[in-house]
Order: structure tokens, then C-alpha cells, then sequence
């Protein structure tokens, strides 16, 4: 059935509506489950009849609420960047990190509790976007050196120069400073703990700018997708394109990184199990991605709540040990590397 018939709309709209009660679901999991089990009545009250005298009542309102959004709005920003970045380089491999937007992220955060001392979330949150705003800065500057411009293997072997330096400087660092090592590693390995409202509402602007450029980017990397010479033929600027759609990925992935820490998979499983569903037409492919990737991640999130009671499995971890098996039955089944 193709996506483009009014059948074919009909069933994908209906998955968007089965995606969205899913999501709805994964959430008042996420308030209500954890070392501390609450009743769903309690989280209703909280919501809604917020009374603080209740113990129950303020760890949903105060913990696990902001804890929560955060997983939405960074699950919504890692799945649209991992389509957008797949498809404007056409590589299905790729994920956000090949802009170095990571890295990035990762490097100004040490400089900033080598240098400056901060070590909290909030002003992790700066600090984070603008290392990856520098850094896919950085990479589509030097990328788009040449006649060519930024070419797809350009970008991603800049990213990867770009990475591999950040990289490099950001363990230098680390080795030489164990205090900044001991703050740095609670934010590298990825997690949805300790996020307070604060947070959430500094990097939101940015999300929403971030997701509102990617969710417009579906019909240019649709003909992006037919290759430049075509896609200039039917009228695309593709130096504008492309640089929209990298600024939507710098953006969206910068900002996640900064709230939740470098979480693996996501960005790069999701777009396949999207692309599984829709087919390759982006404007499906996004808002799918959008709904995939906060129900990975949110769920990934109440696992790791109950794994090892009363501790915490970061959610990073649980990213991983989930998205790397899917990847590998999607590269596998879908025969990805030969594309």
C-alpha cells in the first residue's frame, strides 16, 4: 500500500494516533513507577489537586514530572535529528554525532567544570549547546570548503576530524583533572535523573525552534534524497537545504545532549524502525521518528527505575543494550550497509 494513496495516509495517521496513546502511556509510567512505587490516583492528585503536605505527591510533582518532560522533548529532538542527519547525508549509518555536535557538547561541559566550576544541570544546558553549536558550526564551515560544497561524504568525514579532535582535547582534560572527571562522568553516560523544571525551560526555546525546523524539513529531504542533480533540476536549493537541515541537527541534538547527556541509539535505531513503517518519505518518516523516540526513551527509563532496586540503571545504558541488538537485526533484514 502506498503511503500516498488516501489508504495508505489513512493507516499511517492511525499508527501517528496508536504512537501518541503509547506515548501517553510511557509517561504516566514514567510518574508513577520507580524504587518508590505510587499509586496512579496519587499521580492523578498531583497533577491536578497537588496537595504538598503529600510525600507521594511531591516526588511526582517535584522529581519525576520535570524528570518525565525531559524525556519527552529529548526522545522527540534525538529521533527527528537521526532522520534529518541520515537524510541529508544519505548514509542510513549515520546518526547526530557524525557533526561532532557531541563532542562539541562534550568539551565546553569539562571546560566548564574544569575552568569555571559549574556542576549543575542548568548551566550544563549552555554549556552543552554551545559546544555543539560550535562544533556543527565548525563542520559545515570546513565541509562547504571546495566547489563542490557540503557534500554528504565531506560533512561526514569533517564530523569525524572535528570529533576525533574535540575528542582528544576533552580526554586531556579529563585525565589530568579527577574532580572534573568525577563531576563530567554523571552527565556522560547519559540521564533523565536529576533534571529539575529549571532545566527543561532553559533548553525548550531551542527544542521547539529545533523541532519546528525539522518536522518543515520532510519535503526537501525528499528530493534531496533523489540526489543533487535532480533535486536542482526540480528547483531545491541545495546548499539552502542542507543548511537549514543541519541547523535543525545541531539544534535539536546540541540541546538534548546538553539536558540528558550523550545517549546512544536513539538518534541512529529510530529512523529505521520509522523508515520500516512509512517508507522513505520524510514527512511521515519525522513525525513518526518524533513519537518513536520519546517511547524508546521513556520506557528505557522506567527500566532502568526497576532493574536493580532500589539503584538506578542510567538510561544511556539501557539505550544501548536495547537499540544496539535492533540496529543490528534492522542492518541485517534490511541489508542497510550495501545502500
Amino acid at each position: 500500500m502506498s503511503p500516498g494513496s488516501p489508504r495508505g495516509r489513512v493507516t499511517l495517521f492511525g499508527g501517528l494516533v496508536i504512537l501518541v496513546a503509547l506515548v501517553c502511556l510511557a509517561m504516566i509510567l514514567s510518574l508513577a513507577v520507580g524504587s518508590r512505587a505510587v499509586p496512579l490516583g496519587t499521580v492523578l492528585d498531583a497533577l491536578f489537586r497537588f496537595d504538598p503536605a503529600d510525600a507521594d505527591q511531591q516526588v511526582v510533582r517535584d522529581l519525576r514530572l520535570p524528570r518525565t518532560f525531559v524525556g519527552l522533548l529529548a526522545g522527540a529532538a534525538l529521533g527527528l535529528s537521526g532522520t534529518v542527519i541520515q537524510g541529508v547525508t544519505r548514509n542510513p549509518l549515520a546518526d547526530p554525532g557524525i557533526l561532532g555536535v557531541n563532542s562539541g557538547a562534550a568539551f565546553f561541559v569539562v571546560v566548564g567544570i574544569s575552568s569555571f566550576g559549574i556542576t549543575s544541570f542548568s548551566g550544563y544546558v549552555w554549556l552543552g549547546f554551545a559546544g555543539a553549536a560550535v562544533a556543527g558550526t565548525a563542520v559545515y564551515a570546513i565541509g562547504s570548503l571546495g566547489r563542490e560544497g557540503a557534500t554528504p561524504v565531506k560533512l561526514a568525514l569533517t564530523g569525524a576530524a572535528v570529533s576525533a579532535a574535540f575528542g582528544s582535547i576533552t580526554s586531556a582534560v579529563l585525565i589530568t583533572d579527577s574532580i572534573t572527571f568525577d563531576e563530567f562522568r554523571f552527565w556522560q553516560v547519559g540521564s533523565l535523573a536529576g533534571r529539575d523544571a529549571a532545566t527543561l525551560w532553559q533548553a525548550l526555546p531551542f527544542l521547539v525552534v529545533g523541532i519546528a525546523l525539522a518536522l518543515f524539513s520532510g519535503r526537501a529531504l525528499n528530493t534531496l534524497s533523489l540526489g543533487e542533480d535532480i533535486a536542482r533540476a526540480l528547483g531545491q536549493n541545495v546548499a539552502l537545504a542542507r543548511a537549514l537541515c543541519a541547523l535543525s541537527v545541531v539544534i535539536l541534538c546540541g540541546a538534548a545532549t546538553a539536558i540528558a547527556g550523550p545517549i546512544a541509539f536513539v538518534g541512529l535505531t529510530v529512523p529505521h524502525v520509522a523508515r520500516f513503517v512509512t517508507g522513505p518519505d520524510h514527512r511521515w518518516m519525522l513525525p513518526y521518528s518524533m513519537l518513536l523516540a520519546p517511547l524508546l526513551l521513556l520506557v528505557s527509563d522506567v527500566v532502568g527505575r526497576v532493574v536493580v532496586p532500589p539503584a538506578e540503571v542510567q538510561v544511556g545504558v539501557i539505550t544501548a543494550l536495547i537499540g544496539a541488538p535492533v540496529f543490528i537485526v534492522l542492518v541485517r533484514r534490511r541489508k542497510l550497509v550495501s545502500v
